[in-house]
Order: structure tokens, then C-alpha cells, then sequence
């Protein structure tokens, strides 16, 4: 991994003040990376707003914060004008269940911002590198008990998983047609400080208020949770090693674990007297998701560093001094 080169780097991050966006950036400052924060724009009243949530205690390090809609076509000129010497990808419309019910909007800010970032980065002649971030959630149920490597078919199961297969594959186009130096990322499930949806955060923040944790379905569906240090890890080995252009590259533990263990060990390492209660089976539900990170491993050294059970501590203790 290359993190010395990022120094002096004009870095573009969208989704910056997102879960792992944020994480990225402070990892890029570390790094003397000149950062430039693009955002969703905010209104409050009428009035536009920009007010960082996860960034703000470094605001005043960062090269320049951008508000906007990554669905709109001005996003085009804007990042063009930003000449970035790299972009690394993020932003997206993450939560799953907001598809089902809002299908458009998140496949507006998936794949036509996706489409946006790509045409930005094809009129920048000096770009080095451009990171794409697609899913796990792409590859749908894996088709049988090994571990998901990146030849595994996609077969998304939600409207999400459709948009990021579409992230996924122009990215892949972009490559192929205009010689781009794209890299793309299919993290499996990522955890952590600053996530607010999806299940771990959720069962923890239960938890804590001594409130029933919700499994869905019987609790046997499996997923590979990451640390978030570890998947930013990825982002910076994928947005500079030279190796990594042109790749599709997997980040993930190497093991999965079941929705109701992951709800029990929430409950055993919070100390919590919360129950764990069953309902119905959620919509588009992926049963098994475990990640094969031979090729991370092999073409760039990266390694997942953080176990689960440490990881969890991490993200409890976080989530307990912010109900304070």
C-alpha cells in the first residue's frame, strides 16, 4: 500500500460526511491529503444550509466543503472544476429499505450520480485514479456455502442492489471504453463509530436503552462484518496502489456470522438486559454473505486487522458516550 503518495493529493470524496466517508477523510488528513468534502446540501427553512455532522471537528483542515445532489447534472461541471487528482466515490443513497419504498430516488443518486462522477472524471486528463464503491449486496445469496470471490454472479436482490450493480458495472464500462484508471470496491458489511442504520447499530443503540432487539425471520441469515478502520484500509490501498487499476477487489473478514449470534453478543458485551424477539421476513432478504479476500490479499496485501468481538466493543463504547 502506497498511503505516502496521497500526500499534496487533490482527493474528491463524495459522501464525505457519510459513515465511511467521514472515517476516509480523516484517514486522508492523517495522510496530508488536500481533501475536498463533497456533501448532500440540507435546507432549514428555506435557507440553504451547510452544516457537517460527522466532519465538523475537522472542518477547518479540510481543502473545501461542496453541497449538492449527486442525481443532478450540474454535479458534472462541478467536479470537474474541482480538478481532483483523485476521487474516491462513496456517496450513495445506502440504506436498503428506503428502496423498496423509494425505488426512483436511490436509483437516481446510485447509478445517474455514479454516471455523473464518471463523465466528471473522463473530461479530467490528469486524474490518477478514481474509486468506484459498489456492494456486496450485488451478488444477491450466495449460490452455495464458499465464500463470495469476485467471479460470483450478480444477482441483486433489491432495488439497492440493483442501483450499485449498475455503480458497479459503469465504473467497469468506463474502463474498458475510455481507458480509465478505475478501481472498484465491493465491501461486504461495514461497522462501526458514526453508523446509525442497519442492524449492529441498531441492536447496540436497543440495547443500551434496555429495549427488545427485532431479528427478522428465524436470525440464520449470515453477513461478513468489517471494521470500518479495516474497509478504509481497502479505500486507501484501492485509490493508491498502482496495482489496483482496473481491479474489482472484495473487502471483507473472511467470516461470517448469523443475525441472531450478532444480536446476542450485542446484548452480552453491553450488558444489557434487552430480549431478543423474532418477526416476519424482511423484503429482498440476502441469506448468506461471506466474503473471499484472496484477491485483496494478493494484489494489495490488505488484511482485516479488527476482530468482531473487538470491533463491537469499539462501536458500543461510542454509541454509550453519545447517549450521555
Amino acid at each position: 500500500m502506497s498511503e505516502e503518495s496521497w500526500a499534496g493529493k487533490r482527493v474528491l470524496v463524495t459522501g464525505a460526511d457519510g459513515f465511511m466517508g467521514s472515517h476516509l477523510c480523516e484517514r486522508l488528513l492523517k495522510l496530508k491529503a488536500k481533501v475536498i468534502a463533497f456533501t448532500r446540501g440540507t435546507s432549514r427553512h428555506g435557507t440553504s444550509v451547510l452544516s457537517l455532522k460527522n466532519l465538523a471537528h475537522v472542518q477547518d483542515q479540510l481543502e473545501l466543503v461542496v453541497a449538492g445532489n449527486l442525481a443532478a447534472p450540474e454535479c458534472v461541471q462541478a467536479f470537474e472544476d474541482l480538478k481532483p487528482d483523485r476521487i474516491m466515490h462513496l456517496g450513495a443513497e445506502a440504506y436498503v429499505p428506503k428502496s423498496f419504498d423509494q425505488p426512483g430516488e436511490v436509483w437516481a443518486v446510485n447509478a445517474n450520480g455514479t454516471l455523473h462522477v464518471l463523465e466528471a472524471a473522463r473530461r479530467l486528463p490528469n486524474l490518477e485514479r478514481v474509486v468506484v464503491t459498489s456492494s456486496s449486496e450485488v451478488y444477491g445469496t450466495a449460490k452455495d456455502d464458499n465464500p463470495i470471490d469476485e467471479d460470483h454472479r450478480l444477482n441483486p436482490t433489491s432495488p439497492y442492489a440493483a442501483s450499485k450493480v449498475a455503480t458497479d458495472r459503469l465504473a467497469y464500462s468506463y474502463a474498458v471504453t475510455y481507458g480509465m484508471p478505475i478501481a472498484i470496491i465491493r465491501p461486504f458489511n461495514t461497522f462501526g463509530p458514526r453508523h446509525v442504520y442497519d442492524v449492529i447499530p441498531k441492536f447496540i443503540k436497543l440495547a443500551l436503552a434496555g429495549k427488545d432487539l427485532t431479528v427478522y425471520g428465524d436470525g440464520q441469515q449470515r453477513r461478513d462484518f468489517t471494521y470500518v478502520e479495516d474497509t478504509v484500509g481497502g479505500f486507501l490501498a484501492m485509490g493508491s496502489d498502482p496495482k489496483a487499476i482496473g481491479e474489482v477487489i472484495n473487502f471483507g473478514s473472511g467470516t461470517s456470522y448469523t443475525i441472531k449470534h450478532t444480536a446476542e453478543r450485542i446484548v452480552a458485551l453491553s450488558g444489557s438486559s434487552s430480549k431478543i424477539v423474532y418477526d416476519d421476513s424482511r423484503l429482498g432478504e440476502v441469506l448468506h454473505l461471506k466474503c473471499n479476500p484472496g484477491r485483496a490479499k494478493k494484489v494489495l496485501g490488505w488484511e482485516p486487522t479488527v476482530e468482531f468481538d473487538e470491533g463491537l466493543k469499539r462501536n458500543i463504547e461510542w454509541e454509550r458516550k453519545r447517549m450521555e
